[in-house]
Parts: structure tokens; sequence; C-alpha cells
């Protein structure tokens, strides 16, 4: 068995499953459109560009539906998003998380991929208490196993000692907005496509700060049935 197409480890949803003889072909699923459920937490924005990493916060902007619909309308078709920090994109040959760790990202330039947006909308609002959003993110953190191998232990464990500290400094500084806004939008875009980026460009686009609070991938390419099965279209 072999999988096509990794998911971040805040990510859930489909990945594609090889079995026997079609693991020689795991070449020929690396380019497929995914679709994607994704929501944005304004007001707070992390290195990793999701729920664990280092935090800060800036003051949510007064954005509307309108504003919000009008900037997503704005990023369909070609794209051009930086690679997330963290992430295995290499570079010189060290993946960026291993740069970022080391503490050596002056060293060089954070590359850029070029995506398609086919489509992204945004579908539903919520809001929620501070004390919610922490609790939330909290169990979103604790949710992924312990690494504990040696060859990861650059990572120290997602940094998750210190990314726990950050949410609950949210927690506690009153000071901080009693409630945040979270928008769930659904985007169908090219393979390579990382939704964290999205959704801090959309929250830069409305003049504020955001990250990641939840992603799911919902298709991996455009199926049909057959008799004898599922076939992918390319």
């Amino acid at each position: 068995m072999a999988y096509a197409g990794r998911l971040d480890p805040m990510a859930s949803g489909k990945l594609l499953i090889l079995l026997g003889e079609e693991c020689k072909n795991q070449t020929n699923y690396h380019d497929l459109d995914k679709e994607y459920e994704f929501s944005v937490l304004f007001g707070i924005e992390s290195d990793s560009l999701d729920v664990m990493g280092r935090l800060t916060t800036c003051e949510e902007s007064g954005f509307d539906s309108d504003s919000v619909n009008q900037t997503v309308k704005n990023l369909v078709g070609k794209i051009e998003l930086p690679y997330p920090r963290f992430s295995s994109k290499t570079v010189q040959g060290k993946p960026l998380h291993t740069w970022t760790m080391e503490g050596r990202l002056d060293e060089i330039e954070i590359p850029t991929k070029e995506s398609t947006v086919f489509s992204i909308f945004a579908t539903t609002t919520e809001t929620l208490s501070r004390e919610e959003v922490v609790n939330q993110a909290l169990e979103k953190v604790n949710s992924v196993p312990p690494v504990t191998e040696l060859r990861k232990a650059l990572g120290n464990d997602f940094r998750r000692v210190d990314v726990r500290a950050d949410w609950e400094n949210i927690r506690t500084n009153s000071s901080l907005p009693d409630s945040y806004t979270i928008i769930n939008f659904i985007c169908t875009a090219s393979s390579g496509t990382y939704m964290r980026s999205l959704a801090s460009l959309i929250a830069k686009k409305l003049s504020t700060c955001g990250l990641a609070w939840h992603i799911h991938r919902t298709k991996i390419g455009r199926y049909q049935e057959e008799k004898s099965g599922w076939s992918v279209e390319y």
C-alpha cells in the first residue's frame, strides 16, 4: 500500500490509497485538483498559519459579507502563494520547516507556487467566545499524537509546550476581544495549493490577520463509477 498526497497535521479528509501494482503509478496521482472546506479565524495569526503555531493577535477590522465575497471572488484564477515556512517544500535540499526551526530563514528566499483557484466562496459565519476559541484550539492541538522520533527531534513535538502557553495567554488576556469571528469557505484549487496560505491571504486582504481554523479535504480529482469500481480522470 502507498498514499498519494499527504495532509497537514491539522487537516482532515480524503487521502488516496494505492494498492498493489498501482503503487508503481503513484506519480499519476500527484497533480489532481482538490476541493476543501476550510475556515478562517480572524484576529489571531500564527507562524504556521494554523492553530499549531506560535501566536500573535491583531485588531479585527470591520468587514462585512459583501467585502468578504468580493475579496474571495478576486482570488479566482491564477494566484502566486508563498509556501508556508512550516512545510515540507525543500530549498537547497532541506525542508522549509527545518530552515525555520534552525532559525536560518534569512539565509534563503522562501519559494512561491503558482496555483489556480477554480472557485471559492463563503458559506457560513459563526462567532465564538474567547474561551470557546481557546478550548477548541487546544483540543485541536492535543489531537495530534506526540512526536517522539529522534530524527524529528528538531521539531520538538510541534513546539506544543509553547503553543499551549500562547493559547492560555489569549484566554487570560482581558484586553483582547471577548469574541472572535470564524468564516467557513469551500474552495476548489489545483494540486499543491495550501489552504493555510489562502486563509492568511484572505485575512490580510480584509485588513486584519487570521489563521486556518479548520481544513477538510472533500474531493481529489474527478471520479466516475464503473462496473469494476471507481476510476479517476486526469
